[in-house]
């Protein structure tokens, strides 16, 4: 009697607990959210008064765009030039967001507010998650920690500048990509995928002193699809190259058969045998 085989289930993602998720989005938000000292000091340095200072944490929220503005300013650029430059630099969030509104799946009435959320730091925690239920916790938990202790801390910046000195000593720039790439690392489990984060590291390199501030970013982004290109080109050239094996026939069809020395044997050769 012929058995029937059931198909094996789908590995299901091992389950996350909501301590574990409110501790990682806790971490990452008070890590990162240090990180507003330096910029209200480097902004106060740059000329911005308090309540501009206040002004961009408040309304722009992200970083990396925001020292990236001060900086320009403080080396005496244009301030279109270095609105510019802290726009294309911020237009990464735009890609995060076509992902996290898939993932999260809010309504389009909260859509809007969650909008100004979605950051690096905010991303990566979401999709570290195994559910939908767990990813709108730690992306609710590290957006509110982070949101809020960036704003303390570049408050306090800005007022302390002159008491806290040279930033560069307290090391506070480097939290945020230094929290950023320890999210990232682990979400990196093959070869492509490493491979694409390497190149991705290169191309930013290379174009850093070439570029205008925030493009480099933008153009290492490239590094994905030129992966993939090359990935699905590899891929045709092997099934191609399969196809054209010697001897590869259709399934389930069986050549002639083979003679005493292992060679095959002709079939007219087999029909004089047997006469």
């Amino acid at each position: 009697m012929r058995t029937t085989e059931r198909a094996a289930p789908p590995p299901v993602p091992p389950a996350t607990s909501d301590a574990a998720v409110i501790r990682d989005a806790l971490g990452v938000g008070v890590a990162v959210g240090l990180s507003g000292f330096a910029f209200g000091v480097t902004s106060a340095g740059a000329g911005l008064s308090l309540l501009q200072t206040c002004a961009l944490s408040l309304l722009v929220f992200t970083g990396a765009s925001q020292f990236a503005l001060v900086g320009a300013l403080a080396a005496g650029g244009n301030p279109l030039t270095a609105a510019a430059g802290a726009f294309f630099l911020g237009a990464r969030n735009a890609f995060y967001g076509l992902r996290l509104s898939a993932v999260l799946g809010y309504r389009s009435t909260v859509k809007p507010f969650a909008a100004h959320w979605v950051i690096d730091e905010t991303s990566a925690v979401t999709l570290a998650q195994p559910d939908r239920r767990t990813a709108r916790l730690g992306f609710t938990v590290t957006g509110l920690t982070l949101y809020t202790l960036w704003n303390l801390t570049t408050l306090a910046g800005a007022l302390g500048a002159e008491a806290l000195g040279d930033t560069d000593a307290w090391g506070l720039d480097a939290a945020a990509p230094a929290v950023f790439l320890a999210l990232l690392a682990p979400m990196l489990k093959d070869t492509v995928e490493r491979f694409a984060a390497g190149l991705a590291v290169v191309l930013v390199m290379v174009t850093l002193p070439l570029l205008p501030t925030g493009v480099p970013v933008l153009v290492s982004a490239l590094a994905a699809p030129a992966v993939l290109a090359v990935q699905g080109r590899r891929g045709r050239a092997e099934e191609a190259g399969t196809a054209q094996e010697p001897g590869a026939g259709r399934a389930g069809t069986a050549g002639p058969p083979a003679g005493p020395d292992g060679t095959p044997e002709s079939r007219t050769a087999t029909e004089e045998d047997r006469g």
